[in-house]
């Protein structure tokens, strides 16, 4: 269970890292993606675990491969 949550910590911290980086809000990457605001926070604080089809998603909106996201977790 805690390597469980390691992962989705490490994956919350590069999800708000490649948000930042791309110069968009929560809600503004949340638009992108067609995912509710409170729902990307909850990523980025590893409240919830993700599932692929969400991660690709966000990688769309973001401009960058899944890979990009989970490459070094």
């Amino acid at each position: 269970m805690a390597h469980r949550n390691k992962l989705a910590k490490a994956l919350g911290e590069k999800v708000r890292a490649e948000r930042v980086k791309a110069g968009l809000t929560q809600e503004q990457l949340a638009e992108r993606a067609n995912l509710a605001r409170n729902y990307i926070g909850n990523i980025e604080r590893a409240e919830y675990k993700v599932t692929v089809e969400t991660l690709a998603q966000i990688a769309k909106a973001l401009g960058i491969h899944v890979r990009d996201l989970v490459g070094e977790l």
